[in-house]
């Protein structure tokens, strides 16, 4: 896709926005059921996932662990963000790794020590591009990606996200 046609995409829905704020507010929903074995499965648009404890809380790694899917939207997010902005400004990107990383002290979540907080303690988001964007360029791209970012902007506020980039040679 080229800046052109992000635009013709994207174009019609800004000025919908624009001329009824209303249109612009969508309610996402997320569903899953309980399972017995401490499990949830979760719909979604690629069929039912199965989410159970990770190994640090009991689990046998066999099943996604929610934890693992926060990181997983906060990548998919971003990678979208990312793509669409180098899009818009024309900047090619022939290949981008999009890394996070959270901190966890189980302590917390088993009741082991009432003084650890449950959840993450720091997150990181990292940015390995490859492209031919000049410093300044890059800059941009990275800092309209935080900007547009659904999940970044979400989670920002409560966890401080560091994020980091770098140019493969």
């Amino acid at each position: 896709m080229n800046a052109e046609e992000l635009k013709a995409i994207q174009g019609p829905l800004k000025r919908q926005y624009e001329g009824d704020p209303a249109a612009a507010l969508v309610t996402l929903r997320a569903t899953g059921h309980a399972g017995a074995e401490m499990t949830c499965d979760v719909e979604t648009v690629k069929g039912l996932v199965t989410a159970g404890p990770h190994p640090a809380m009991g689990g046998d790694g066999t099943l996604a662990c929610s934890g693992n899917m926060l990181l997983e939207a906060l990548v998919a997010c971003s990678g979208v963000t990312l793509r669409a902005v180098a899009t818009a400004m024309e900047i090619e990107l022939r290949d981008a790794v999009i890394t996070a990383e959270g901190d966890l002290d189980f302590r917390g979540t088993l009741a082991v020590s009432k003084e650890v907080p449950v959840g993450f303690k720091n997150l990181r988001l990292r940015f390995e591009l490859d492209t031919d964007a000049s410093e300044e360029e890059r800059a941009a791209l990275i800092r309209l990606t935080e900007r547009y970012c659904v999940v970044l902007q979400t989670l920002r506020p409560v966890w401080g996200i560091e994020i980091e980039q770098t140019q493969r040679s």
